[in-house]
């Protein structure tokens, strides 16, 4: 069995040297003992730094998306991707062995058509934490999965279309949605993994105030959910800090 292992990348040359040692380390101690090898793939998603070569410099293959959008690079890795499966993982993520070894007995279930992971941040504030919190619960009880961690058999990956363009944010939970369509369709479950929560970076809920996230949220919800269309409403996202 072969997973490919897509990482959309947008000026990430600071953080991403752990997360791709983090994989590479996981894949070997995790993946590999049970048979399942991997290949890597970095999306350059216009990157103006250094990005491209450390992804080289650390072994993965790297496609460019000219279009800065997070939806459309992981899209544009999975073009490449060879694998019976595929596992999106941000760039500022560094799954662990532990989380590995329970993915990767997900992909020898025949009964599974994709999934995600809880996620694990360190938080110091109650506003971040209760966010969290109430992302893990919408995440389990609904089944959506993070963007940060999703795997996904490539099969079904490619039949749902991947990730709708027309979204700035938001978009691996509409895939989530289309991706359980077809596993009750086939039998199949879509599932969270709850033991070992990925570890990922709080940036964006440290350089934006909790309210600021509600605010955005709340705009969502009246809207209809067209902010999620619009770049200029997804500044938490595309504001370049990093």
């Amino acid at each position: 069995m072969l997973l490919s292992i897509i990482i959309p990348a947008w000026n990430e040359e600071k953080l991403l040297p752990g997360t791709l040692t983090a994989i590479q380390s996981a894949a070997s101690l995790a993946l590999a003992p049970a048979g399942i090898r991997s290949e890597l793939i970095v999306c350059d998603n216009n990157s103006t730094d250094h990005t491209a070569a450390v992804a080289v410099a650390a072994g993965a293959k790297v496609v460019f998306e000219p279009i800065n959008q997070i939806g459309r690079a992981r899209n544009t890795g999975a073009t490449v991707a060879t694998g019976e499966w595929i596992l999106f993982v941000d760039a500022d993520s560094t799954p662990s062995p532990e989380l590995f070894a329970d993915l990767a007995v997900a992909l020898q279930d025949p009964g599974i058509l994709g999934g995600g992971s809880l996620l694990h941040m360190p938080l110091d504030t109650r506003g971040a934490r209760t966010a969290l919190a109430i992302w893990h619960f919408i995440s389990t009880r609904c089944r959506y999965a993070a963007g940060s961690f999703l795997f996904v058999r490539t099969a079904a990956f490619r039949e749902s279309g991947g990730f709708d363009p027309a979204f700035f944010a938001g978009e691996e939970l509409f895939l989530s949605k289309k991706l359980k369509t077809l596993a009750r369709r086939d039998g199949q479950e879509f599932v969270i993994l709850t033991k070992h929560p990925m570890p990922t970076s709080p940036r964006k809920l440290q350089m934006h105030h909790p309210w600021h996230h509600l605010g955005w949220l709340l705009k969502t919800i009246l809207t209809g959910g067209r902010t999620l269309k619009r770049r200029e409403s997804c500044g938490i996202w595309y504001d370049g800090q990093r």
